[in-house]
């Protein structure tokens, strides 16, 4: 699995953190990490929505797998997220949640509080969430006795997900201009995309943009 961190500049202090607490849960399993930041030397700032559009072109793309990001209260991402196509984002505030989250929704990103109650040892719930993030399989159900059960409910819900979300395209051709500049700001994930993404029609979206910009 390719797993890419990116968070909102509002926890821009966060990001060496959530980088190294995921790279440490899951080196065990063999799973590549891409830090797309945002990082504090940053001389551009990106709200979550913004982020969070990122996050959609990255997964619909096909150049990650699967996304963890954040905000203050992780609750904005999230939901800028599941706005967008290509992405189920869970919220996740303790290992409970992520757990959870991981074994019966099976989301390819999960949004975190990263200042929300971030206070003494928040570092450690940090590194226990993510770690139980990735403890098993992703959705093989939960608890036991259901699982086939949670399974087929979780299969139900992605196929409304895709049938109430437009082709990424469509969504993307149909957002303000000036907003699209501002996410191809984040050049990093430009460069990434246009190295490892795998849909054409994103791809070829994306270098026209990228173009006008003086990069791709």
């Amino acid at each position: 699995m390719k797993i890419g961190i990116i968070q909102a500049t509002s926890q821009k202090d966060k990001n060496e953190l959530l980088y190294n607490c995921t790279a440490n849960a899951v080196r065990r399993y063999g799973h590549d990490v891409v830090n797309f930041g945002c990082f504090p030397e940053e001389p551009v700032s990106f709200s979550y929505i913004e982020i969070a559009a990122a996050v959609s072109l990255l997964l619909a793309s096909n150049a990650v797998d699967f996304i963890v990001t954040g905000c203050s209260s992780g609750q904005g991402m999230m939901l800028a997220c599941n706005s967008l196509p290509h992405v189920i984002c869970g919220y996740a505030a303790n290992p409970q949640d992520a757990f959870l989250f991981g074994r019966i929704n099976d989301g390819n990103a999960v949004s975190l509080p990263l200042g929300l109650n971030f206070g003494w040892a928040g570092e450690i719930n940090l590194q226990c969430t993510i770690e139980m993030l990735f403890a098993d399989a992703f959705g093989i159900g939960y608890p036991p006795q259901d699982a086939e059960r949670k399974k087929q409910d979780t299969l139900l819900l992605k196929k409304i997900n895709a049938l109430t979300k437009r082709n990424a395209i469509d969504v993307f051709q149909q957002l303000d201009k000036t907003f699209i500049q501002k996410v191809l700001q984040k050049k990093n994930v430009v460069e990434y995309l246009l190295e490892y993404g795998r849909e054409k029609d994103i791809l070829e979206f994306i270098r026209v943009r990228a173009a006008s910009r003086g990069y791709g």
